[in-house]
């Protein structure tokens, strides 16, 4: 394994995408640990992208326009979606620190796994990014893709988990701020619908 593999998948996984302002919103709103559970469901997100670029599915998703303006637009209704909530649901960055009912841990899993996968751009990213790194003199190249997935996973999960606790660790700093607190739902909400924009004028 390369050190070109580990500086790629670092700046690749520290970007800021869907997934890292999930885990802040998580780790502003719930704290610390609320902010992990989002962490690992979107790294979960991550395992049927492995699993379509290994299987092929990304080449027929690349070659289809139909099949990717398809799963695009779900991502993006989805993410409209999570926006909505976050601009209504007090809940969800409320200015009380126990208001509202908090997600279950389900939930929070399901939303980080839902964010990652409605990103057809993610598949087309592995079906671009792995092969580079097996040789094609690779005696096993699908062990060697699963080990490549599994080490961009466990930077994935260490770097949002990383978020959540910067996030976690300005909670208390803006929680008795209902402005602050406010601004920050729109900001959130207005930042997913941008996203929801961008990935809706992507083309393959």
């Amino acid at each position: 394994m390369g050190i070109e593999f580990l500086v790629t998948s670092l700046i690749v996984t520290a970007s800021p995408g869907t997934g890292v302002l999930y885990t802040l919103a998580t780790g502003l709103s719930r704290g610390f640990r609320p902010s992990i559970v989002a962490a690992f469901g979107c790294t979960l997100g991550i395992v049927p992208h492995m699993a379509a670029t290994i299987m092929g599915l990304a080449a027929l998703m690349h070659t289809s326009a139909l099949a990717f303006q398809t799963f695009k637009f779900l991502g993006v209704a989805y993410l409209l979606y999570v926006a909505w909530n976050t601009w209504r649901d007090r809940g969800t960055l409320s200015v009380e620190e126990q208001a509202g009912e908090p997600p279950s841990v389900v939930r929070v899993i399901w939303t980080g796994i839902l964010l990652n996968i409605l990103n057809p751009k993610l598949t087309i990213f592995f079906l671009a990014f792995l092969p580079q790194f097996v040789s094609t003199n690779e005696a096993h190249p699908v062990p060697r893709m699963i080990e490549l997935s599994a080490v961009f996973m466990l930077m994935t999960f260490v770097i949002f988990v990383g978020y959540g606790l910067l996030a976690a660790s300005v909670r208390d700093h803006v929680i008795s701020r209902p402005q602050v607190m406010t601004w920050m739902r729109r900001t959130f909400a207005g930042a997913f619908v941008a996203l929801g924009a961008k990935l809706a004028f992507t083309n393959i």
